[in-house]
């Protein structure tokens, strides 16, 4: 029976095996390869690995004098000089930077909004939050259709913003004083992300306002009212920066008052010297 299977075998039939098997793993290989999608993960992965060097190298430059090589904070007699940053997130940076509060200036009670340095832009700030991410985690940079106001609803966010800002930040986001020397800053000149970000990662005096006590879409809705705040107009004119109804008795009580007096002054020099 083998001598029969033998004669019949050709002789190029072990050939043509092989090659069948090597077209199924050929055709095997091709399914299960990463394709573009995974090379675009492998690119942002490295990209994310050279944004943490570059991050660090911008970090010791700029911020390890204060907040430690590491990040993990340093003490001057004593007292924390500058906080540890292991687990504040990019979220954090991004909003520290991106305003001008850091790197900070002049020590204070309260790091104040102003002109960042030249070196910070765009990219230098996801660098700087991606090495800081790196080191321990904590809130990220919100995605841009999380902080897009025309998502949001601004009369839910009305609600939302009179029940847990109005306290400290006016009913016109317009800002007030807080005890030590401290302030709620006015809310105009920040940017949808900023807001955000402030409300997830509580800066300075603010407290923090994670997922589970507002929700990324309650933020979302919070952030179109304070949009929304800066485009209303002052029905009775100027709007005196929107301080509350106290400056604006203030300023219209000795305005009126001044007015007054001035009136009086008038009156009574003029009778003088028509007695005379």
């Amino acid at each position: 029976m083998n001598s029969i299977t033998v004669k019949r075998r050709h002789p190029l039939a072990r050939y043509v095996v092989l090659l069948l098997a090597l077209s199924f793993l050929g055709g095997t290989y091709a399914l299960l390869a990463p394709g573009p999608a995974g090379q675009a993960d492998a690119a942002s992965a490295s990209g994310k690995l050279d944004d943490v060097a570059e991050g660090k190298s911008l970090f010791t430059a700029h911020c390890a004098s204060c907040h430690g090589m590491n990040g993990e904070g340093s003490f001057n007699k004593g007292a924390a000089s500058g906080p540890s940053l292991i687990g504040v997130g990019a979220a954090a940076v991004d909003f520290q930077v991106s305003s001008g509060r850091m790197p900070l200036a002049n020590p204070g009670p309260q790091a104040l909004r102003k002109r960042p340095p030249e070196w910070v832009n765009e990219t230098t700030v996801r660098q700087l939050a991606a090495y800081v991410q790196s080191l321990g985690g904590g809130p990220t940079v919100p995605a841009a259709e999380a902080v897009d106001p025309a998502k949001g609803d601004p009369a839910k966010g009305g609600e939302l913003f009179r029940a847990n800002c109005i306290q400290c930040h006016n009913f016109a986001g317009s800002g007030g004083a807080l005890t030590y020397g401290k302030h709620a800053p006015a809310l105009g000149p920040a940017t949808p992300t900023q807001i955000y970000e402030a409300m997830a990662t509580g800066p300075q005096a603010m407290p923090v306002f994670n997922d589970s006590t507002i929700t990324p879409e309650q933020k979302r809705d919070m952030i179109a009212y304070i949009v929304g705040l800066r485009e209303e107009p002052n029905p009775g004119g100027n709007g005196l920066g929107r301080i509350g109804p106290v400056m604006e008795g203030l300023v219209a009580w000795t305005a009126g008052l001044g007015i007054v007096v001035l009136a009086a002054i008038w009156i009574t020099a003029k009778k003088r010297k028509v007695a005379r």
